[in-house]
């Protein structure tokens, strides 16, 4: 008990005996010092006293699929600093290979009386995923907030990057420097913002079914995306646009390890302009996923939630923009 009371109070920044009559519910302590340590208490994973434990803290989870893609280390960074200036604690999720999964961040957030969840990359983007820790979620009428595409019967509020914009000006940019043969390096099946994307090119580049082999499927990983775009390659795709900046690297992999040069041979586009893109060899060109702006927005959502004044539950899209740098090149001559 000592031991915990130090540490609540290092945490809260307050004395041990200002931590005890909050424990206590003795009077005397300010609401925003009372706050303060009993979100200490939950970030320290300490439970609280029973009589306190129907209160929500100031403290919201941000469940993150992984932190290896720098795209959401990045969301983290906004998403952390906008929910502290708002006078919330951010409580990071981030879920590890044979670690702990959503569902389960999902069961000890709810243990810590959060008071809403902002989730990015999620099963949520996942049509044949399950969704049952979501629904725990609605019924328990706890404030959510997607972060780019989730399937519709969830009704939550959702912040996403325009993926039709992203694929025209990708599609556009590849066209311009005269490439015919163009192709796709998209998500799993039934990945929402991967549907999207090739709703997105079918309507630009007026594709048929037997388009379909300029298409290939990946999981987020540079190893999947090598093996998918292999494929294109050996097809005679000399322009692939890709999901994220990740699956760009593979395929500038795929295509060297075939012999060919990016962008000699073979032209890439990528999506996030996640960090370092300027450091790889050649350059990314990419979509930029404005990052900033969405995590203040999915912010925003989240605490007029909680504030209980209501949200609109149309989806808020935000325009990308192309950012050009040397993975692409005129269509090579044949």
């Amino acid at each position: 008990m000592t031991k915990r009371l130090t540490e609540v109070a290092k945490k809260a920044g307050v004395s041990e005996a200002t931590v005890s009559r909050v424990l206590n519910g003795r009077d005397g302590v300010s609401e925003a010092t009372r706050t303060a340590v009993l979100t200490a208490l939950d970030v320290l994973g300490y439970e609280r006293p029973t009589k306190l434990r129907g209160e929500r803290a100031r403290l919201v989870g941000l469940v993150l699929p992984e932190l290896q893609n720098p795209i959401f280390p990045a969301l983290a960074e906004v998403v952390t600093g906008t929910l502290a200036q708002r006078g919330y604690t951010p409580a990071l999720c981030a879920r590890t290979i044979g670690g702990v999964s959503e569902m389960d961040y999902v069961e000890m957030l709810l243990d810590h009386q959060v008071s809403g969840v902002i989730f990015a990359g999620g099963s949520y983007a996942l049509a044949d995923a399950r969704h049952d820790h979501y629904r725990r979620l609605t019924d328990r009428g706890l404030p959510v907030v997607l972060v780019n595409a989730g399937v519709d019967e969830l009704g939550f509020p959702r912040v996403s990057t325009d993926d039709a914009v992203a694929v025209e000006q990708a599609y556009g940019h590849l066209r311009s420097l005269g490439h015919e043969r163009i192709g796709m390096v998209l998500g799993p099946e039934g990945h929402v913002p991967s549907r999207r994307k090739l709703d997105a090119m079918v309507q630009a580049a007026g594709w048929d079914e037997g388009d379909a082999e300029c298409v290939e499927r990946s999981s987020f990983s540079m190893e999947g995306a090598r093996v998918a775009a292999t494929k294109l390659v050996e097809r005679g795709v000399t322009g692939i646009i890709c999901a994220s900046d990740v699956l760009a690297l593979g395929t500038i992999r795929a295509a060297r390890r075939l012999g060919r040069s990016v962008p000699a041979d073979v032209s890439v586009v990528g999506f996030d302009d996640s960090a370092f893109m300027t450091c790889t060899d050649p350059p990314l060109t990419t979509v930029r996923q404005p990052i900033e702006t969405m995590g203040q927005a999915a912010v925003d959502l989240l605490v007029t939630q909680i504030e209980g004044a209501g949200v609109l539950q149309d989806e808020l899209l935000f325009e990308p923009e192309l950012v050009v740098r040397g993975s692409t090149a005129p269509a090579p001559r044949r």
